[in-house]
């Protein structure tokens, strides 16, 4: 199956330098701000996501004129990750497809909670990736309701927020968090196969 262009994807790959080395900075830069954010939320040290990169704060600055670039482009890289996730999955039987991409998605939320403190609510990007993730998520639980494995009674905005309040509680470990959602899940699901 061909991917389906999502609009998140053109962010991602205008904001990427061409240049070899200067496009490996940049996703080391990402990669790092993904782990910060994740560990000390919006006030991650700008210093040391560039030395977790292992470049120079000034190539951070170069890349990422504005810490709000810097959340930007990790939050549209998350979404875009989530996007080509979903389109991967799509040969898998439909419910391995819905919980394997809601999985991804809990990951997601991490980075997602630090980056939408940072921005406030007030970037265009998020309308733009929260179309591209419907677009590309929605259609894995449409197969898996017409597969008749997923209740009918709910549409995706309804199980993204089940997966999202799921993931903004506190938990002792990842495990927790896993069960919890497999709890959830168990809801969605339809039992008679």
């Amino acid at each position: 199956m061909t991917a389906t262009p999502f609009p998140v994807s053109e962010i991602v790959a205008a904001r990427r330098p061409h240049r070899k080395d200067a496009a490996r900075n940049y996703d080391a830069l990402l990669g790092a701000a993904r782990e910060a954010f994740a560990e000390h939320g919006a006030d991650a040290s700008l210093e040391d996501i560039a030395r977790r990169a292992g470049v120079g704060i000034g190539t951070l600055y170069r890349n990422f004129p504005t810490r709000r670039d810097l959340f930007e482009s990790v939050y549209a890289d998350e979404v875009n990750a989530l996007c080509r996730a979903a389109v991967e999955l799509t040969g898998r039987e439909p419910w391995e497809a819905l919980t394997t991409w809601l999985d991804r998605f809990a990951g997601y939320m991490v980075t997602k909670r630090a980056v939408r403190e940072a921005l406030d609510g007030r970037s265009d990007i998020f309308q733009s990736c929260r179309d591209s993730m419907y677009a590309a998520g929605g259609p894995l639980l449409e197969r898996a309701q017409q597969a008749g494995i997923a209740r009918a009674d709910m549409d995706f905005g309804d199980l993204l927020r089940m997966v999202a309040g799921i993931t903004a509680t506190a938990f002792e470990d990842d495990a927790q968090r896993d069960r919890v959602l497999a709890i959830a899940l168990d809801g969605v699901r339809t039992h008679h196969r």
